[in-house]
């Protein structure tokens, strides 16, 4: 009897030896650097040692990265060579279901017309560059004017997608997407006052994410009242000491997103094309002409057989059909989500508008340099720092506006956020993967970029058309149009008459991919590649933001092996 107890004790002792052990070697608030606690009520190292993955922040959906063809693999009908085939991997990502909408923009217009009143002559600017051209409707031989005076506001237009949108304002959308969904994240979470986000801010007290990551009492104009815990649902917590932590949320906190941007022209086109659906086992079976299997622009479906999967141009003086059931529904753009998505469950990736991505445009893709991630268009920058250390904020008083060739004046930095300077040799000094800031032009295939450039051939010294100039920039000697304000604010603008331009390519033209309801049935092909300016704005080019994937790449286990 005595035995069987003492044995009972010993087995309940081991058990519970061995859950502690398990325990203490699987827990997360311990450190398997130091063996100290992690988030202690007494203070030290604070850490989100719960986080699972990343939340899919609204709009987007999920596409898992991987290994694909990059360019043409079909029909090269215009022989432009500027989509070589070429493999590429991608890393995950997230990217808008559908291209950004009328309703989306001008929610957009919405905010900055209430925080930057453009009846206030210090704002109008920023309004007035925040609109989208609606006069890229008008044609010389055409009646177009409902468009012209209803297609961005009217609400019969809600859902079709946004245009006469420039590059830089798709940029600048993105941008202020990040700040107001981050804002939301934050006040959610409990570390922003309720409403504030609607109820306290104006002009120059605003939100931006990255003056909250890095000087958290400046968010708001450094009205603190708004993030103070006292104000807010999140309680303060005390060590024992009496200091005060967690009171603002930092990346570790995994609660502040990635931000939105502009896809790059590698992520376009691997989302657009939705490989998995023809994935067996490790291998593509065969290739794809458009983001959906087949070779035909109609479905074979027996339900919908016949009819279009995107909304394109058929024909000369054809842009939908004869009416009836084999009309796409759609004259001009159409409503999003009114066709099938891709394997992905990307909307219009063909046909509708075509899309904007990050790029800046040159006729090769260099896969031998880089076949990771690829994205020409790398423009490093910094914070810029004051005498004492702090960094430097853009107040109402130096908002930076630029006036572009076109001489529509946009501003590029707003109230409260920081303001960047270019990377110097503090930043590049003997590295090996960067060594300047711009990095557009790097390995673009002209002469500058060859081992038989000489730093002595420059514009300052030959001029920019002369002859021995010529022989570093002739790939792309675009025009030069030069814009400038007199005395009394009237803009002059002088057109580049030069007869020596070579090439409309240059360090501000952009990539836009997927054909429009303008285009033919060639350019919906994802492979398909083109440029344009990017100032300026068009009646077939839209836009739909992406944004990184931070942590695995996937979501869950590897799926099934077929």
């Amino acid at each position: 009897m005595k035995k069987t107890t003492a044995f009972k004790v010993l087995l309940v002792l081991a058990i519970s030896i061995t859950i502690t052990s398990c325990k203490r070697s699987s827990s997360s608030n311990s450190s398997r650097a130091t063996g100290w606690d992690i988030n202690s009520k007494d203070g030290g190292f604070q850490y989100n040692t719960k986080f699972q993955e990343q939340e899919t922040a609204p709009g987007l959906v999920f596409v898992e990265g991987g290994t694909f063809t990059m360019g043409q693999v079909q029909d090269d009908v215009m022989h432009d060579w500027n989509n070589t085939p070429n493999q590429q991997h991608v890393m995950s990502f997230y990217m808008d279901e559908t291209e950004v909408t009328n309703k989306m923009y001008t929610e957009y217009l919405d905010w900055i017309k209430r925080i930057y009143p453009p009846t206030d002559e210090n704002f109008k600017a920023i309004y007035d560059g925040a609109l989208p051209d609606t006069l890229v409707w008008r044609n010389r031989l055409g009646y177009n004017e409902v468009m012209t005076e209803n297609y961005l506001r009217h609400p019969a237009y809600g859902e079709y997608p946004v245009v006469g949108v420039s590059w830089i304002q798709a940029v600048e959308f993105a941008n202020w997407r990040s700040d107001r969904v981050n804002e939301m994240y934050l006040e959610n979470a409990g570390y922003i006052a309720r409403d504030a986000k609607i109820t306290s801010v104006e002009a120059g007290q605003t939100f931006n994410t990255d003056t909250y990551i890095n000087a958290p009492k400046e968010v708001y104009g450094g009205n603190d009242s708004l993030t103070n815990p006292q104000n807010t649902r999140r309680r303060p917590q005390t060590t024992a000491s009496g200091d005060t932590i967690n009171v603002y949320a930092g990346r570790e906190t995994g609660i502040i997103s990635p931000k939105y941007r502009l896809p790059t022209e590698a992520e376009w086109e691997y989302a657009a094309l939705g490989l998995t659906e023809v994935r067996s086992y490790n291998i593509y079976r065969g290739r794809k002409k458009y983001p959906w299997d087949g070779q035909y622009t109609r479905s074979g479906r027996r339900k919908i057989k016949g009819d279009q999967l995107a909304n394109f141009k058929q024909g000369k003086g054809d842009y939908g059909g004869i009416a009836g059931w084999s009309d796409d529904n759609a004259d001009i753009t159409n409503k999003v989500k009114s066709y099938q998505p891709n394997d992905f469950g990307l909307y219009d990736m063909a046909g509708n508008v075509a899309e904007w991505v990050a790029d800046v445009y040159r006729p090769i893709v260099d896969d031998e340099f880089n076949d990771f991630n690829y994205y020409r268009g790398n423009v490093y920058t910094k914070n810029a720092i004051n005498e004492d250390g702090t960094v430097k904020l853009v107040t109402t008083d130096d908002i930076v506006y630029d006036t572009l060739p076109n001489g529509k004046v946009v501003a590029r930095n707003l109230p409260g956020e920081i303001l960047q300077v270019a990377v110097d040799e503090n930043e590049t000094y003997l590295r090996s993967n960067f060594d300047k800031s711009d990095n557009r032009n790097f390995r673009d295939g002209d002469k500058r970029s060859s081992r038989y450039y000489r730093d002595s051939f420059n514009e300052d010294e030959f001029g920019e058309d002369g002859d021995k100039n010529s022989m570093t920039s002739k790939m792309y000697n675009s025009p030069k149009h030069h814009v400038e304000s007199d005395s009394s604010g009237q803009l002059i603008r002088e057109y580049d008459k030069s007869d020596k331009r070579t090439s409309l390519i240059n360090d501000e033209v952009r990539v836009y991919k997927g054909g429009s309801w303008k285009d033919r049935e060639y350019w919906l092909d994802p492979a398909q590649r083109r440029y344009f300016p990017q100032d300026m704005a068009t009646d077939y080019i839209g836009f739909r933001c992406a944004m990184s994937r931070v942590g695995s790449k996937s979501k869950g286990r590897n799926k099934s092996k077929n």
